[in-house]
């Protein structure tokens, strides 16, 4: 049966009353972004106390939307062209708050202030090294490479046909295209910087972990002292990121070094897949707790996101891809979404046991996996994965304390280490609040806007999916930045939580899709190309 196209006339279509939201169609015809098609499922586009029809592709470009008088919202309309972009209070908060924050972080360390400053107790040379484009790393810079023109033509054809596709396209293949999309933009965003500087160098630099490899001969022997060589100013310390983070980053360069997959393009190809896989297991796991249309509406931002200048290439897009695909496989058991729901509750807990092993920060992804517990609806569903979890992460904390390795006394280590380090002379006065403004940057304007829409009371009552995600990654993140022990490069150190950050824009109108998804290509290209980025 065919639904009866609209006849332009919106006062024969009874709206929702306040509250309550379309009714799912069964079968019909419907306009969306592209225009008229015949489904066989419901459009995926969920609205509350709003709904739209149109008739072709004319109508539908101008957004004809009825609201009934009884759940009118403030709303202020942005016109580009023929194109009616609505946008809301809480969006036109979140967006104008986020742009606030920017611009301050940016224009801030330049007016000579004592404090509140990204360095203090530092030469100019320093400031120059450390805090030239502060709240980012790196260095101002203007200059393109060939992976500019591959960046260009990925985030054109993504705007322009993102959208439709991830509506149109069998679910496995959307997380295959998602993943190559998300890999494809990352790995043209790096060879803006080219291949050495943007790619192949990145891991080898003298901080990083491959430094550190070829003086590891013993595993057994580096985990058993690894406790001891944490603290700076003495004979055999760590470098940096070794000493940082637990034994399991290193590790896992060792054994590719061990395998004949050494060297830093090896190491960045490496994270590159692990790390843009992450795009797939945010929309795995959004499938899995709130519904599929919107896994769909968020896989475009998910795939284009500006977090993929960090993720080709730091070894955290590694962690971000561990800790992000631990949270998908908890999604899919709690949800029964699996035929095979304790094995990936296994899987999950293995995952997420190793990935407090690669960063100490990532204890922290509880939350998000708490949300996750909270948002499916089957009680005993979510306390059986939790049960099929949790041992296989305490398996996994247990084999390193058996090999030597004491997970809390690295802690208690590394946090002196941290203040053994630049950490001493970048005040919190500057970073507490910066360090948000770097996280806007990495997320994109699009994803700001979509925050925006999570502070939904009757959405989080109902226990939605999504905005419980996002909820528990902002709050790792605020947990995060409250320690103190994650001052500056934070758009390369929360990517494990940003990840989830970036599938807030599926929150937001389908109309407006396009124009938030291009915001966040232009903000990551203006990025690449006028900051050297340290990552």
């Amino acid at each position: 049966m065919r639904k009866q196209p609209f006849d332009g006339d919106l006062t024969d279509h009874a709206a929702p009353a306040c509250g309550q939201l379309h009714a799912p169609f069964t079968s019909g015809e419907y306009v969306d972004d592209i225009g008229p098609r015949v489904v066989a499922s419901p459009p995926p586009h969920d609205y509350r106390c709003a709904y739209r029809v149109a008739l072709d592709y004319r109508v539908a470009e101008r957004q004809v939307t009825a609201t009934p008088p009884r759940c009118r919202r403030w709303h202020r309309g942005w016109t580009i062209g023929w194109i009616v972009v609505k946008i809301e209070r809480g969006e036109a908060f979140a967006v104008s708050l986020g742009v606030v924050l920017v611009v301050a972080a940016f224009v801030v360390p330049h007016l000579g202030l004592s404090t509140v400053t990204p360095l203090i107790r530092s030469t100019p040379q320093q400031i120059h090294d450390f805090a030239d484009t502060a709240p980012i790393f790196g260095w101002w810079k203007a200059h393109v490479g060939w992976g500019s023109i591959a960046a260009i033509a990925i985030g054109f054809s993504a705007v322009l046909w993102g959208p439709s596709l991830a509506l149109r396209l069998p679910w496995r293949a959307l997380t295959l295209v998602t993943w190559a999309t998300s890999c494809g933009w990352a790995f043209s965003l790096a060879m803006i910087d080219g291949w050495r500087v943007g790619f192949a160098g990145r891991l080898a630099a003298r901080h990083e972990y491959l430094r550190q490899v070829p003086t590891i001969t013993d595993i057994p022997a580096m985990l058993r002292t690894f406790s001891a060589r944490i603290l700076d100013f003495q004979p055999h310390s760590w470098i940096t990121h070794v000493s940082g983070h637990p034994p399991g980053a290193l590790l896992t360069f060792v054994w590719l070094d061990r395998v004949g997959l050494g060297g830093g393009a090896w190491a960045g190809l490496f994270c590159l897949l692990v790390g843009s896989g992450a795009a797939t297991a945010v929309i795995v796991a959004v499938r899995a707790v709130s519904d599929e249309p919107t896994a769909r509406m968020a896989a475009p931002f998910v795939a284009l996101a500006p977090t993929a200048i960090w993720i080709a290439v730091s070894a955290d897009a590694y962690f971000a891809g561990v800790a992000a695909w631990g949270i998908a496989l908890l999604a899919l058991a709690a949800s029964r979404s699996v035929r095979w729901p304790i094995p990936a509750a296994a899987g999950a807990g293995l995952l997420l046991g190793w990935a407090i092993f690669l960063n100490y920060g990532l204890v922290l992804m509880g939350l998000p996996a708490l949300a996750v517990l909270i948002a499916v609806r089957s009680r005993r569903a979510a306390l059986t994965a939790m049960a099929a979890a949790l041992p296989m992460a305490v398996a996994v904390a247990v084999a390193f304390a058996v090999s030597g390795f004491w997970w809390f006394d690295g802690y208690t280590l590394v946090r002196q280490r941290y203040w053994q380090g630049i950490a001493m002379n970048r005040p919190f006065q500057y970073w507490s609040w910066a360090n948000l403004a770097a996280v806007a940057c990495a997320i994109g304007l699009g994803s700001v806007a979509g925050l925006g829409r999570v502070f939904d009371i009757a959405a989080i009552r109902r226990r939605s999916g999504l905005h419980l995600l996002v909820l528990g990654a902002m709050a790792a993140i605020l947990c995060a930045d409250l320690s103190m022990l994650s001052k500056a490069e934070t758009e390369r150190i929360w990517l494990p939580f940003m990840v989830w950050l970036t599938a807030a824009p599926a929150l937001l109108p389908p109309s407006s899709h396009r124009w938030w998804l291009a915001a966040n290509v232009v903000g990551a290209l203006a990025i690449n190309h006028f900051i050297l980025t340290n990552w």
